[in-house]
């Protein structure tokens, strides 16, 4: 990963960096390719009315696999705050005190959380009275005096009903406020990954957004005119990002990653407000912290694309468990809106309905039992030690963990023969 300088965006083309989605689990790049062959995945930048006004808890992108470095774990990064400018000065970038981060595995298939990572961001300046400078020289380490604004976080990690703290009061990388202030911002970013008890390292801060998008395709899916099409929007553009490395065993199903190999995987953000209760109920909690779900993301393109604008702040809202109780976003992945607009623009006839392809790749994993595409990857069903009359339609990123990565992946993963 790196950050982006304040510096004239780059114009990266679509056949590089496409193989970002290399990274991702296959299931994210297939269901992109398989709405729209030929268009670019958007990402899951402003997807909602509502989060796009509220860009500190906006999850823009989810990756999960099997790390290069180290076989034996698997690499979750999460991003937040679309679009960060370099320039973004004075205040630049934060994550928001007043949210919970959150990266959530279910290893059952039942839609709910098995194991979930947070993370809470507390700030603080060391001179908000005689300064307003984000730092007021140059800054070679994370405790610099020179550095006047600093955020710390606790990593929290919640199984079977039991959270722990595993890390308290640690570090996050400041934004990049440019070479000038930061001229070696590489040693701040090391100095910002920290060890896991029990294996396994996080690491937050910036970095550039790696997600490869043409957004101008919402322009009328470029107005049947593609001779401008596979330029990046998101290029020279930052996300604030974290990152979690842990030990595969942390995260299957009764712990054996051999027998039990997929799991699902999404990202939410939580908004903390106050209760308000009547002060002659005894039992009453008035003033207690209360959390919210806001935001939401596990396959890419999934809020944008198929779920209608009706419904797309109150999908933020929801656990995965629940989506299959929500007819009219049920109906939209069985009769999308997208290859309609295809043929509207275009002339291309849309695929006949219903979409039992899509519905295997976002609802339930790609398995030979699951639906049509008749390969074994990454349904819930394909773990051994799995209830199936628990498993149950929802949308999550899910990956098989026995997949090794290769060095030069298909970017049409099962679609390509891989």
């Amino acid at each position: 990963m790196k950050v982006s300088q304040a510096r004239p965006r780059s114009r990266r083309v679509l056949d590089q960096s496409l193989l970002v989605l290399g990274t991702t689990t296959l299931a994210a790049g297939l269901g992109a390719m398989t709405l729209a062959p030929g268009l670019s995945a958007a990402s899951s930048h402003r997807e909602a009315p509502l989060i796009a006004g509220d860009p500190r808890a906006d999850n823009t992108d989810v990756y999960a696999f099997t790390s290069p470095d180290k076989s034996d774990t698997v690499t979750m990064v999460a991003n937040w705050i679309p679009m960060e400018e370099p320039n973004g000065g004075p205040n630049f970038y934060a994550f928001g005190d007043d949210l919970r981060y959150n990266i959530k595995i279910d290893n059952t298939g039942d839609g709910n959380a098995d194991v979930t990572y947070s993370w809470r961001f507390r700030s603080s300046y060391r001179d908000d009275a005689n300064q307003f400078l984000y730092n007021t020289g140059q800054v070679t380490s994370l405790n610099d005096p020179d550095l006047n604004f600093r955020q710390v976080y606790d990593l929290v990690v919640t199984t079977g009903g039991k959270s722990r703290t595993v890390l308290r009061g640690v570090p996050a990388a400041p934004s990049r406020t440019g070479q000038a202030s930061m001229p070696d911002y590489a040693a701040l970013r090391k100095q910002a990954t920290f060890g896991l008890p029990g294996g396994g390292k996080t690491y937050t801060g910036q970095a550039e957004d790696p997600f490869f998008a043409d957004l101008r395709v919402f322009d009328l899916l470029y107005g049947g005119d593609l001779s401008e099409r596979g330029q990046d929007t998101l290029a020279g553009y930052n996300v604030n990002t974290i990152a979690l490395q842990v030990p595969k065993k942390q995260l299957a199903l009764k712990g054996n990653s051999s027998r039990n190999p997929v799991i699902g995987v999404w990202s939410t953000t939580d908004r903390a407000g106050v209760t308000v209760a009547d002060s002659r109920d005894k039992k009453g909690k008035g003033g207690a912290k209360q959390w919210k779900q806001v935001s939401r993301l596990g396959n890419p393109l999934v809020n944008e694309v198929v779920v209608p604008l009706k419904f797309k702040d109150a999908f933020n809202t929801l656990n995965p468990s629940q989506d299959r109780t929500v007819q009219p976003v049920v109906d939209k992945v069985y009769d999308p809106i997208l290859p309609k607009l295809i043929q509207q623009v275009y002339g291309i006839p849309a695929p006949a309905t219903p979409r039992n392809d899509l519905a295997e790749i976002y609802l339930t994993g790609i398995c030979k039992a699951c639906g049509p595409i008749k390969a074994d990857l990454n349904a819930h069903r394909l773990n051994k030690d799995a209830t199936l009359r628990k498993i149950v339609p929802a949308e999550e990123l899910r990956l098989n963990m026995a997949v090794p990565p290769t060095a030069r992946p298909q970017r049409l993963g099962v679609l390509a023969g891989d």
